[in-house]
């Protein structure tokens, strides 16, 4: 029997060009303002982990990075083992940022756990993302 695997995935559309987005994508202190604090690093193999307070240290491993266009890494190995993907995409002169956060075990309490919370919870980040680039 194959395992049911929920996906997560959010547009959105920014004022900002594609470079300032991405740096609030892969900066650690940028990204501590509107997620949580890590060594993230845009680096094919860095290894980090974000912390996600009452959660807990979440590692990560990067996977994907193509400069201001696509950021890939695998999220809270090797409990979740999820991966994010952030694409970016020029738009007038602005970027859409979709958010694709894929890999959830749904035949497991604590996957669909993660996955019942993180998809609500995903829409307001985005939104607190906006306020770290204005």
């Amino acid at each position: 029997m194959k395992k049911e695997l929920g996906t997560i995935r959010f547009e959105r559309v920014y004022t900002q060009a594609p470079g300032k987005v991405w740096r609030a994508l892969t900066e650690p202190e940028l990204v501590a303002r509107w997620w949580a604090p890590g060594d993230i690093r845009a680096e094919v193999g860095h290894r980090f982990n974000m912390d996600m307070g009452p959660w807990g240290q979440q590692p990560c491993e990067v996977i994907a990075v193509e400069p201001e266009r696509r950021f890939s890494y695998r999220f809270a190995e090797p409990t979740l083992n999820t991966t994010i993907t952030w694409e970016l995409a020029p738009e007038g002169s602005g970027t859409r940022l979709t958010l694709t956060h894929e890999g959830f075990d749904l035949d497991s309490p604590m996957g669909r756990r993660a996955y019942e919370g993180m998809k609500p919870g995903w829409p307001g980040l985005l939104e607190k993302l906006a306020t770290v680039l204005d």
